[in-house]
């Protein structure tokens, strides 16, 4: 199974916030904005991601593209960079290149379903994780839903 892209909003109530809140949201590195306001990554080459009709998951594959969200005179500031999918012992994740505590990568969200359409697009449900929670916003608790990555 081979996808081009991935599409994802991180949490619309976030984006609405930081542009509400007079701040920015750029887009770097071959990322670019659907008009829902979501963002579209594009896959690097040599993935091996494969997601099965009964949605599990194995191998893993990485998006080109940078969002970085900020606000309050700098106070906010997050980055999301080169997004991955990873199937992992807790299941499918979503990394960032862009990892707290000096970590090369860190599972911001995790996939806790995967729907498989007739017409075989596939959209994974998400929820925050702890590391998403320092990466992404810290006043989401680990386990709040997210929203869904798109993959075509």
């Amino acid at each position: 199974m081979s996808f081009n892209r991935l599409t994802w909003g991180v949490k619309a109530s976030f984006r609405s916030y930081v542009e509400a809140a007079g701040g920015s949201i750029e887009l770097d590195e071959g990322a670019s904005r659907a008009d829902d306001g979501s963002f579209v990554f594009t896959a690097l080459p040599g993935g091996d991601l494969n997601i099965a009709p009964d949605g599990s998951a194995t191998g893993s594959m990485r998006f080109q593209g940078t969002v970085t969200f900020e606000a309050h005179g700098g106070m906010l500031k997050s980055t999301i960079a080169e997004l991955g999918l990873e199937s992992s012992t807790d299941g499918l994740v979503v990394t960032s290149l862009d990892a707290p505590m000096n970590q090369d990568r860190c599972d911001i969200a995790k996939v806790s379903q995967v729907n498989i359409g007739a017409d075989g697009a596939i959209t994974l449900e998400t929820e925050i994780t702890m590391d998403g929670m320092y990466q992404i916003a810290d006043n989401y608790a680990v386990g709040t839903p997210l929203d869904p990555v798109r993959l075509d």
